[in-house]
């Protein structure tokens, strides 16, 4: 009996064709995915201080001022990059802009290393702004570069910062708490992973195209429409709010959690942190294609309970409560800031998006920055107790006003139904905690080969 005849497979030379057209696609998601591992990284290095703020003040005897300062220059230069040199790896290439802050990152690692008091701690915060500032946004760009089907870049962007900072809060804790050298050890690990991270960028191919103008870009470009101000306006008390939490969170936080639990245990000051912030991100992705007006009244809501349970905590000294008011702002974190950059950046037409980014930019690291700078002096004059309760207040009055925001924004909106053809049909990345790039604004701007 004979058997019957099977259809010819493809041929060898077909086969070898279909193998040259997908090893440089899987080389391409393989750089993909290693540069939003990089970007986390980034962004685990910046938030490692956040538990050892303590135990450096513990050692060197400094004030509450001090140590809300340390976390602000980190900001300072931070914004500072972003609105100078945001656009530079337009020019020069993403590759040599990213291995720069690599290399920066490396020396911020050094000094934390050196550091016999407060002068380190300052140099060193400085560094990791510029780097950060430098890496957020050429990493990002690069993403949107080598962006995958089903165009991750977008969600990967938006929320590898508070991934990396709630993995890096909340592994340095438990490395500071339980491991050897609790003042060294993480960063010897983030030396390592940095300096292996330099050599595996160097032998990526550069990502993006070159463009003349480097001197050009260097101009920062500040600037919100007129038909976008009145919205840009309602949107502010959001993102002040979401972003001096977060600031708050990542400095004076842990002094707040061991004041409460009554606990020496670092572990705490991580545990608070790693909720916030990563419960910012999953569900800044959960709702990332709901309504950008509903996302952003639904993280007001949370960031006001948040701050309501929050409030309670410290007026009863209860722990539980400090856990569960995390969560619920942490609920809002994400939503908020995602929301609120949406809902503003649906008011600017193509040509005013890098202006309004770098505007919606500024407000965001002032609010990383500043209400934390105010609140170590105000606990080096009043105590932590008192100063952590008017902070928790005033994120709850700004979490109110903003949510009074959005409904007059939706109820303008339901009047003026017109106003939607101005909405871009495809919005930039909404952030969390990685630095808005102007590139990312460009390049969501423009069709991809996938949406033609």
């Amino acid at each position: 009996m004979t058997e019957p005849a099977q259809a010819p497979g493809p041929s060898p030379r077909a086969r070898t064709r279909a193998e040259r057209v997908r090893r440089p696609e899987q080389a391409r998601l393989a750089a993909f995915w290693l540069e939003a591992a990089v970007l986390v990284l980034f962004l685990v290095a910046s938030a490692a201080p956040t538990p050892l703020y303590r135990v450096y003040q513990a050692r060197w005897g400094f004030s509450a001022t001090t140590l809300t300062a340390v976390f602000a220059v980190y900001v300072v230069f931070l914004l500072m990059t972003v609105l100078i040199l945001g656009s530079l790896s337009d020019h020069v290439g993403r590759r040599p802009v990213i291995i720069t802050a690599l290399t920066v990152d490396t020396a911020a690692c050094i000094l934390f290393l050196l550091a016999q008091g407060a002068g380190a701690l300052f140099a060193a915060r400085a560094l990791q702004g510029v780097a950060v500032g430098l890496a957020a946004t050429a990493l990002g760009a690069a993403l949107l570069d080598m962006r995958p089907a089903g165009s991750l870049a977008p969600l990967v962007t938006s929320n590898a910062g508070t991934v990396g900072l709630a993995l890096g809060a909340l592994g340095t804790s438990v490395l500071v708490q339980y491991g050897p050298a609790p003042t060294n050890l993480v960063w010897w690990l983030l030396l390592g992973a940095i300096l292996a991270a330099i050599v595996l960028i160097a032998v990526l191919p550069e990502p993006g195209t070159v463009h003349p103008g480097a001197l050009a870009s260097l101009k920062p470009d500040i600037s919100v429409p007129r038909p976008a101000r009145g919205t840009f306006a309602r949107a502010v008390p959001c993102l002040v709010a979401v972003w001096a939490l977060g600031g708050f969170y990542l400095s004076l936080g842990p002094s707040l959690a061991a004041q409460l639990s009554g606990s020496r245990n670092l572990l705490w000051g991580g545990i608070i942190a790693f909720l916030l912030t990563g419960l910012g991100a999953v569900t800044a992705s959960a709702f990332r294609n709901s309504a950008p007006i509903a996302i952003m009244l639904g993280g007001c809501l949370g960031l006001l309970s948040g701050a309501a349970v929050t409030i309670a905590a410290i007026v009863t000294s209860t722990p539980a409560l400090l856990l569960a008011g995390t969560v619920l702002a942490g609920l809002g974190f994400g939503p908020g800031n995602l929301g609120a950059y949406r809902v503003v950046m649906a008011r600017a037409a193509a040509s005013n998006r890098a202006g309004m980014i770098s505007a919606v930019s500024s407000v965001n690291y002032l609010a990383f920055g500043l209400p934390v700078l105010i609140a170590g002096v105000a606990t080096s004059h009043f105590g932590l107790h008192d100063t952590a309760l008017v902070y928790s207040a005033a994120i709850a009055l700004l979490a109110a006003a903003a949510a009074g925001g959005v409904l007059f924004e939706s109820r303008a909106r339901s009047r003026a139904p017109q106003a939607a053809a101005n909405t871009p049909t495809e919005l930039p990345p909404g952030p969390c905690t990685v630095p808005p790039c102007t590139q990312a604004a460009h390049h969501e701007a423009q069709p991809t080969k996938a949406s033609k």
